[in-house]
């Protein structure tokens, strides 16, 4: 039995690498007061580089090594090795972890929380059937769920069966420190062949995969310079980020005569440079939850052109912080990408709303303390039902 009072929570993942949501794991783990709560991160698969992000020397990280596939072969070992930490919370997220409530259930876990943070490729929509039918099975052995927007909290309610009153609809938050607005004039990006103050930048950060869609963003930029010949002349792309869509992203460019005209830089630590190195952040994406790239940029004081999906529209109010456009519809993202261009006045005055918004509604603060009351408040509704005397046994 370990002798630390402080509660434990158990955090679990599909796989502990760069992203939003393993992102907000790793804000959460730095910033909840270290007197109040220890903290754990199982990965099913495997665990990165990207841990070293964690700066607390007292946090366990364990990678399952988990093939393909279900995991119900897992429940054992899942179960043992929860009996043998103790949490006094377990936190899955997404449906790739959602199964391992139920071991956590078998361990006699008492607080046990799911958070749903979005769809990616196999169900953009949240319409599968299977999907749902998935959610439907595990729902017994969640106490507790966390929708990151107001879009997850209808389909969690309306969709899957939970009550209302098992969610919590709890916003990301963002570092307005480290994502500030420039001071002036746009900084120069570092290793950018884009230097000239006279170019207007368009600029996207995230994975290159299908469901963030920046061919999209590659063929609505090629779109927009073929429409207005000045922006052939002084708009310029800029894509940070690695995956399996950058030789495609690179055959638009070539197909549409730009290639010199858009940077992919790959993968990159300096992310709140390379946003105050931008005039336009553009989020292309086929589905999302809650965008921390989008709160990113908003905190950079960017204009913000985004497809209107997911949570997308609980953080832009279209035409007043940012632009909305359809998903994979490349020549109204090419529009809207134009007005910044032909209204840079426009655009930064956005850019200077979004801003007032991220510090008025989502802070990083804010939603580290909205998590923190939610595991005490549901800790103590464990130990009203004797939960945390009996764990365990």
């Amino acid at each position: 039995m370990n002798s630390d009072p402080r509660p434990l929570v158990a955090h679990v993942l599909h796989r502990f690498d760069t992203g939003g949501l393993e992102n907000g794991v790793v804000n959460l783990i730095n910033r909840l007061p270290r007197d109040r709560f220890r903290h754990a991160v199982i990965a099913l698969t495997e665990i990165t580089e990207f841990s070293r992000r964690i700066q607390r020397d007292d946090v366990r990280l364990i990678a399952l090594n988990k093939p393909p596939g279900q995991g119900v072969w897992m429940f054992p070992r899942v179960r043992n090795l929860l009996r043998d930490l103790q949490p006094a919370i377990v936190h899955t997220r997404n449906l790739g972890a959602l199964e391992m409530a139920l071991p956590a259930a078998w361990a006699g876990v008492p607080v046990r929380i799911h958070g749903e943070h979005g769809w990616d490729m196999s169900d953009p929509d949240g319409r599968s059937r299977k999907f749902r039918l998935v959610r439907r099975a595990y729902r017994p052995f969640v106490h507790q769920y966390i929708a990151l927007s107001r879009h997850l909290d209808r389909y969690l309610v309306d969709h899957i069966g939970v009550a209302q009153q098992r969610v919590a609809q709890l916003y990301n938050g963002v570092d307005a420190e480290r994502f500030r607005p420039r001071d002036g004039e746009r900084l120069a990006i570092a290793g950018s062949p884009f230097t000239s103050p006279a170019l207007w930048l368009v600029g996207t950060v995230g994975r290159l995969s299908p469901v963030k869609d920046q061919v999209m963003l590659a063929r609505a930029f090629v779109r927009a310079t073929q429409l207005v010949p000045e922006a052939r002349e002084r708009m310029r792309l800029v894509i940070a980020g690695e995956g399996p869509l950058r030789s495609e992203i690179e055959q638009v460019l070539s197909d549409g005569g730009v290639r010199e005209k858009a940077w992919l830089a790959g993968d990159r630590t300096d992310v709140p440079d390379i946003m105050r190195g931008l005039d336009t952040f553009a989020l292309p994406s086929i589905a999302e939850g809650i965008s921390n790239t989008i709160l990113e940029a908003m905190a950079s004081a960017l204009s913000v052109v985004a497809t209107d999906v997911g949570g997308n529209a609980e953080l832009l109010d279209n035409g007043v912080t940012g632009q909305l456009v359809p998903s994979r519809d490349a020549d109204t993202m090419a529009t809207a990408l134009l007005e910044d261009f032909r209204q840079p006045g426009l655009a930064r005055e956005r850019g200077r709303r979004a801003r007032l918004e991220v510090e008025r509604r989502f802070t990083l603060d804010g939603m580290v303390a909205a998590y923190g009351d939610l595991y005490e408040r549901l800790l103590a509704q464990a130990a009203a039902r004797g939960a945390l005397r009996h764990r365990f046994t």
